[in-house]
């Protein structure tokens, strides 16, 4: 990196502390998010991790480094604030792989069903479940329902692996994250001969074939928590590369491999310093949610965050 970029990054940097200041604002970003990102956030974490702190702030303004679903999750928990989207690109093909419509045809199948709804959904879809999870507290939800007859969307990966840990019927809707989804159990394999000191951590949208070779499997933060607890020094990961960030700078210590070149978002790598700089400036991307949807959604949000 040249000196001049350098000191371009330290004025952008600085123009976006100003901007947080200004506006009274708080920065999110997920553990996706590009490095620069990350360190310029006031809190990283995942899904569960960043609902939660987002009802804990005395702000004016959220500022939301991640995909769309997750702002919208912030909007709805947090009406009285404004929440602004750093990428309005930046979206979820798992998130679209269902809508309302689609929810409601499922029910119609499944009358009797509870309606368990990952976060990686819209805030149409949360509006029309029962309880929503995260992948970190999923078998916690799901334990949680009196109702023995779960149908769980969208993705059925984590939809698989919940089933594994409990005795209740999981009927899980078709969809699955794309990025998990490339990995595979010879790439697995692969690694685990090229370092077989590692530990193998993989996340709960990667398929089951994935999982069964898998010493441990968390969301992002339960990764964190594992790792920085782990007496091994060595680790193979199976989830985005962005996590990796994050490893590193708590564990300068230990070893870390991605387990293939393809565990890359496209859409968590869209957010820019420079892009979130303008989004601070012009308030864009606003996150606009019509009040009956958000009231049921926040319904669905709120039963998932009293239980975890």
């Amino acid at each position: 990196m040249g000196a001049a970029t350098a000191n371009n990054l330290d004025e952008l940097r600085d123009k976006i502390l100003k901007l947080k200041k200004d506006l009274n604002a708080v920065i999110m970003a997920h553990n996706y998010q590009r490095p620069e990102v990350q360190d310029i956030a006031d809190f990283v974490g995942d899904s569960l991790e960043l609902a939660r702190k987002a009802t804990q702030l005395d702000v004016e303004v959220i500022v939301f480094c991640a995909v769309h679903f997750m702002a919208e999750s912030a909007a709805i928990l947090n009406p009285t604030r404004t929440v602004l989207l750093a990428e309005s690109t930046a979206g979820c093909p798992m998130a679209d792989m269902i809508d309302a419509d689609d929810l409601k045809e499922w029910r119609k199948r499944y009358p009797k069903a509870t309606v368990v709804c990952y976060v990686n959904t819209t805030a149409a879809v949360k509006a029309e479940s029962d309880i929503c999870c995260t992948s970190a507290n999923a078998v916690k939800v799901v334990e949680s329902v009196p109702n023995d007859e779960i149908l769980f969307i969208p993705d059925q990966n984590l939809g698989h692996y919940v089933s594994t840990k409990t005795k209740k019927r999981i009927i899980s809707y078709p969809g699955y994250c794309i990025t998990h989804a490339r990995l595979n159990a010879r790439q697995v394999i692969m690694a685990k001969q090229a370092h077989p000191d590692a530990k193998v951590v993989v996340h709960p949208e990667c398929t089951a074939e994935v999982i069964e070779l898998a010493d441990a499997v968390f969301s992002t933060s339960q990764m964190a928590k594992y790792i920085k607890e782990s007496k091994a020094k060595k680790f193979l990961i199976g989830t985005e590369e962005g996590l990796v960030h994050r490893l590193k700078k708590e564990n300068p210590d230990k070893t870390f491999y991605v387990i293939s070149r393809a565990l890359m978002c496209p859409n968590m790598k869209r957010t820019t310093l420079e892009g979130l700089a303008q989004t601070m400036e012009l308030k864009r991307n606003v996150i606009v949610i019509p009040e009956d949807i958000r009231l049921r959604a926040q319904r669905a949000l709120d039963r998932m965050l009293a239980i975890a």
